[in-house]
Parts: C-alpha cells; sequence; structure tokens
C-alpha cells in the first residue's frame, strides 16, 4: 500500500515520468510475523526438513553472500560482469528502448548502475522486500544522476509483481542479473517468467543464468575451502533461532553442497553431526546424526532450455550472451 509520509507520487495518467527532485520509496510487502515463524516450523516439521533459501539473507547472511561473490571458485559475479564489459552496447540494442529500468533484487544496485550509460532510462526502479535495505543505495544514485527519477519498491516479487502507479507502463525492461532464477523449481521459474511478460508488454527482459557445467567447477563455488559459504548457510540457523526462538546449535551442525547431476542443480543442506532434538515454543524435532535439513537449491540450464522457457512464457526475439568460457549467460528478450 501507498505510504502518504513518503513523497508525493507521480499518478499514472501523466503522460510523461518526470524526474524527481528526490527518490520515492513504496513499502509494499509487509511480514506476518506469526505466517513466518508457521513457515520455518512447518519445513521443520516435514518429512524431509527443510528452510526457505529467503532465510538465509539475514544482515549477517547478506554481508557472507557479498563476501562468496568475491571468492576466487565463485564465478557467476565475474562472469556476468565479463559479459556486461563486452556486449554492453549490443544488450542494450537488443532490449531497449528502455525508459523504465525494474531492478528484481537490486540489492546494492551496483549491477543495474553499470547498464545506466548504455541504456539510457529516464526511470530506475529498484525492487526489493524492503526499502530500507535499498535507501542507502537509491540516496546514493540519487545525488549522482539528478536527472533520474528513482522509484524504489519493497515487494516479495516472487508473490507479486504489482508495481505502485508512478513507475511507468511503457517501455519498461525488467533486469534480473546474477543467477537467482536457479533458485526456482523449473516450474516456479516459468510462472515468474510469466508473470514478467505479463507486467512488461511492448518492453523486454534481461536475466542471469547460470550454464550447466562441470561437478570440479560447481561445487566448489558452493562449498569454498576458505568455508565462507558453509557459514552463510549454518547462519541460517542462527536467524531461524530469532524467528522461531529455537535452541539450534550451530556447532552442532555442517555445510554440505553436491551437484545433483540428475536434476541439474546444486543442492545446499545443513546435516546434524550427531544425535540431538531441536525445541521451540510451539515444539521440537528430533534429527539423527547424518539427517540433513535442505536450505537451497541452484538450477543450471543449457542454454537451448531456458530459451524455450523464456519462449513458451510468451518472450520472443530471444538472444544470450555468455563469457569467453561459456559458463553463464545474460538473456534479453522482447515482450
Amino acid at each position: 500500500m501507498y505510504n502518504p509520509s513518503y513523497s508525493p507520487y507521480v499518478p499514472a495518467s501523466e503522460p510523461c515520468i518526470k524526474a524527481a527532485a528526490s527518490p520515492r520509496f513504496h513499502q509494499l510487502h509487509s511480514e506476518d510475523d506469526d505466517a513466518v515463524r508457521t513457515e520455518i516450523e512447518r519445513g521443520l516439521r516435514a518429512d524431509r526438513p527443510s528452510i526457505s533459501p529467503k532465510y538465509l539473507y539475514d544482515e549477517l547472511g547478506s554481508n557472507l553472500f557479498t563476501a562468496i561473490t568475491q571468492l576466487p571458485e565463485y564465478y557467476p559475479t565475474r562472469c556476468e560482469r565479463e559479459i556486461v564489459e563486452r556486449h554492453a552496447t549490443e544488450i542494450a540494442r537488443h532490449v531497449g528502448p528502455v525508459r523504465s529500468l525494474i531492478d528484481l533484487g537490486a540489492g546494492d544496485c551496483a549491477k543495474a548502475e553499470r547498464l545506466f550509460p548504455y541504456l539510457a532510462p529516464a526511470q530506475y526502479v529498484p525492487v526489493d522486500i524492503s526499502v530500507e535495505y535499498l535507501r542507502q543505495a537509491v540516496d546514493r544514485l540519487g545525488a549522482r544522476y539528478t536527472e533520474l527519477d528513482l522509484v524504489a519498491v519493497g515487494t516479495d516479487f516472487f508473490e507479486t509483481l504489482s508495481l505502485p502507479p508512478d513507475v511507468g507502463e511503457t517501455e519498461r525492461l525488467f533486469f534480473y542479473p546474477g543467477s537467482s532464477i536457479g533458485n526456482l523449481a523449473p516450474d516456479h521459474a516459468a510462472g515468474l517468467l510469466k508473470r514478467i511478460r505479463e507486467a512488461c508488454a511492448g518492453g523486454g527482459l534481461l536475466i542471469g543464468v547460470d550454464l550447466v557445467k562441470s561437478r570440479a567447477l560447481l561445487e566448489p563455488a558452493y562449498d569454498d575451502p576458505l568455508g565462507v559459504t558453509a557459514a552463510f548457510n549454518l547462519n541460517t540457523l542462527r536467524h531461524a533461532n530469532r524467528i522461531i526462538d529455537a535452541d539450534f546449535d550451530v556447532a552442532q551442525w555442517s555445510h554440505v553442497a553436491f551437484y545433483n547431476e540428475a536434476q541439474a542443480r546444486i543442492e545446499m543442506h545443513l546435516q546434524a553431526e550427531t544425535d540431538l532434538t531441536v525445541t521451540w515454543p510451539r515444539g521440537q524435532r528430533s534429527f539423527a546424526r547424518g539427517q540433513r535439513i535442505h536450505t537451497e537449491n541452484s538450477y543450471k540450464y543449457w542454454p537451448s532450455t531456458f530459451k524455450a522457457m523464456l519462449e513458451r512464457a510468451g518472450f520472443h526475439n530471444v538472444r544470450y550472451w555468455t563469457d569467453e568460457r561459456e559458463w553463464f549467460a545474460l538473456f534479453g528478450a522482447r515482450a
């Protein structure tokens, strides 16, 4: 819902998007604390226990992931940057013209900012689950790009792509960098692609996709020798402790990551190193030594497979660009 304490927004009936004196912020997503607790508890009680990957990202988890992207074993960030550096002009020509650049999972907004000189959007719309996370980055951009209309949106775009009325409706480009689409099972990924297609009719999509590679390349990227990814995964238990008031002892668990070749996905789990029982005010769960909690999947795609997914979602003029080693791809498509 629109929060009247924020700056006034431009009505949807305006014929053009006006440059804002300062960024506008819309928090459309509100967490239901009881629903969050129930979700985690249900996952822990399941026959195959799991915790949603979104709970990897509390403040510490987000900082640990930033550290992961700097590891030599973690290639996606470097590969995506290489693609932009080598092909930005060609990419912009294919996905443009761009009036509103809508950045899904924007984080610090750095990836989209690299494209500003090539896409020349009139409006930039970073989307993340909380505008508070975006606020510092958006204020920085506002000081640097004074003619750029900035509209930050806090929403869970996995649930809805509803945007506030001051987001332009024509020549939209949805930008979904990184390999986050791989965290969704293929049928759920296909559903998200279809919703994006419906939200950008006449515009386009630019999306990062991790490609199928050998186990020898994939597994170290998710289980690095320094143990940064292990700390990132184990921190999920601390996050769960805070949310449901549980008593997970991180020292009793280990990080497990492996490539499931049949499913073309990396799996991350937390494994009990001893028989133990975890309790919380509304329940408990016993784990046998070696039993695992599933925390994340990261699906890898063949280019032809992902191209077909985009076309089934209603996109056309699908192209992709890769790094020199063909480890990662940026797909551009028209809606």
